[in-house]
């Protein structure tokens, strides 16, 4: 199980606490040094239904400063998919991805129904 996340990032802690309490064993990757690759993004859209919009940190600076809220519409999915794998810190963390499916963001009671 891969465990996406920024280690300054106070939802991705949240995250990690919630394994640790679960006794959960993760790879931990630092989400900046190292982004997901385009394969591992596209299992994580097909969790979401196509949605490229729920992979993308839209409360991000780098979001903003790129004007992806108005480029996103826009662009092909492939686009943006190569955009999130060369620039981790677009990307929706934590992000989990755990046997071809995934989940992101953090909410308890959504990991509980995932893990579980």
């Amino acid at each position: 199980m891969k465990f996406y996340q920024y280690p300054k990032c106070s939802t991705c802690v949240k995250a990690r606490k919630y394994l640790e309490l679960n006794r959960i064993s993760v790879d931990s990757i630092n989400i900046v040094e190292q982004a997901p690759s385009k394969s591992e993004l596209e299992l994580m859209l097909a969790s979401y239904d196509g949605n490229i919009r729920k992979l993308f940190n839209t409360s991000g600076m780098q979001y903003r400063e790129l004007n992806m809220k108005d480029r996103l519409p826009s662009m092909e999915v492939d686009q943006a998919l190569d955009l999130l794998a060369s620039n981790g810190m677009l990307v929706k963390r934590p992000f989990l991805l755990k046997d071809g499916k995934g989940i992101v963001g953090f909410k308890e009671s959504d990991w509980d129904s995932f893990l579980g």
